[in-house]
């Protein structure tokens, strides 16, 4: 699992994706999290803006971010 350092907080699910290198850009990771590809804390998530927030863990496929706030 990879952590993810936030400075503020919240930021939408899609930036997170996009900024992580998940995703090559925006629109590919709104695609993806609006088919119900992306889950937050085990859920599947289709809000493309959802607001993630410290304690968050985020998952795609085989890939697993926690996010932190520092």
């Amino acid at each position: 699992m990879r952590k993810v350092k936030l400075t503020k907080e919240p930021v939408p699910l899609y930036k997170i994706l996009k900024f992580e290198g998940i995703f090559a850009s925006g629109g590919e990771a709104k695609t993806a999290i609006a088919e119900g590809l992306v889950s937050v804390n085990g859920a599947t998530e289709i809000k493309k803006r959802k607001k993630i927030v410290s304690g968050d863990i985020i998952e795609f496929s085989d890939k697993k971010l926690q996010i932190e706030l520092i």
